[in-house]
This record gives structure tokens, sequence and C-alpha cells, in this order.
């Protein structure tokens, strides 16, 4: 079984950083500070969701059929890859998923859902 890069101190749980780099066919060794994807240091299960988004190839229609979760949702883990690799996304995006989870959450009826959508 191939272990992961543990990224997070088991202390302290600060940011651990790669500072040794080894060849295993001769043993070559090479030391110093190393800068890692960002892509590391998203969880486990956002990272099986970035593998199913890139093979669907971007396709939320597809990403929801492979997962069986409904758009909002898919956009709401998609906006948490987003922001565990350190970009933003707008106070307009988020609030117009968190109107379509309620609507599908039985909080709001179609037309608030359709009301709130607009105004927003």
């Amino acid at each position: 079984m191939e272990r992961q890069v543990p990224l997070r101190c088991p202390a302290c749980d600060s940011m651990m950083q790669v500072t040794e780099l080894t060849c295993t066919t001769c043993d070559t060794r090479v030391q110093g500070h190393f800068s890692v994807s960002p892509l590391l240091h998203l969880t486990a299960q956002q990272l099986a969701f970035v593998e199913v988004f890139v093979r669907c190839r971007g396709n939320i229609r597809e990403v929801e059929r492979e997962l069986n979760i409904s758009y909002p949702t898919v956009r709401a883990r998609l906006d948490e890859v987003i922001q565990g690799l350190g970009y933003q996304t707008t106070a307009a995006e988020m609030e117009g998923i968190d109107v379509i989870q309620q609507f599908e959450n039985g909080e709001l009826s179609f037309e608030q859902t359709l009301d709130k959508l607009r105004k927003g």
C-alpha cells in the first residue's frame, strides 16, 4: 500500500514542508525546501471529487450521474475544492447555491426559490 505525503504535523496540525527527495533506484538524496502542488492540500474527499470531475471532463451532469448527487451538491463540492486550492468564490455564487439547497431540503417553495434567485 502506497502511503500519502503527510501535509499536516501530527503533533500540532501545522503545515508540513517537503525537505528531502530520494531516488528509489540509486538512493540519491536531495535536501532543501520544496513546494508542493496546491492539489496536495485538498482532503481525500475533495481529491476523489476532482478525479471524478476530470474524468467527466468537467461535465456537471455526468458528475451528478456518477456520484448520484444533485447539481447544487456538485457545485458546492466544486466550490469547496476551489476554496481548498486557495481561490475565492463570490458571495453571489454561494448565496445561489444556498438558495437551491434550501429548495431541495424543502425549506423554500419553487416560487420563493425563483424570487430569491432573481433578486440575488
